[in-house]
């Protein structure tokens, strides 16, 4: 079974150097664990999913500028998460606010190449399928 995603749930990007904590607002006023619950709509740059300290894709064209201008050596320059769709699968049997549940097994994709993944869901007592 898959764990409920609350705010303040882990995530990683494998271009990204460090995890992040998927940051939730209460405007569903549904909790799990005396947290706010996440949906697969939770996907907002920089508002639900904040950087991952710095990014080492040549996708990102920041990087790619760096790495250019240092003769090819791979230049990592601070992440800007750019995730244009939701989380992907999550759970469409439980919704939240009319939408679909997010669950630890989802992911989502940033324009820059990484596949976004959550690590720890935030919480361990909410379960759903």
């Amino acid at each position: 079974m898959a764990n409920q995603v609350c705010s303040g749930g882990l995530m990683t990007c494998p271009f990204g150097s460090a995890p992040a904590s998927l940051a939730i607002l209460p405007t569903n006023r549904v909790n799990t664990s005396n947290m706010p619950a996440a949906t697969i709509m939770d996907y907002i740059p920089l508002v639900n999913i904040p950087t991952f300290g710095t990014c080492m894709s040549l996708s990102n064209p920041t990087v790619s500028a760096a790495t250019s201008a240092a003769l090819g050596v791979l230049t990592p320059m601070p992440c800007i998460p750019s995730v244009v769709a939701p989380w992907s699968p999550g759970i469409s049997d439980v919704s939240i606010g009319k939408l679909p549940a997010l669950d630890d097994g989802s992911t989502c994709n940033c324009m820059w190449g990484g596949s976004i993944s959550i690590t720890f869901a935030g919480q361990v007592q909410t379960q759903i399928a």
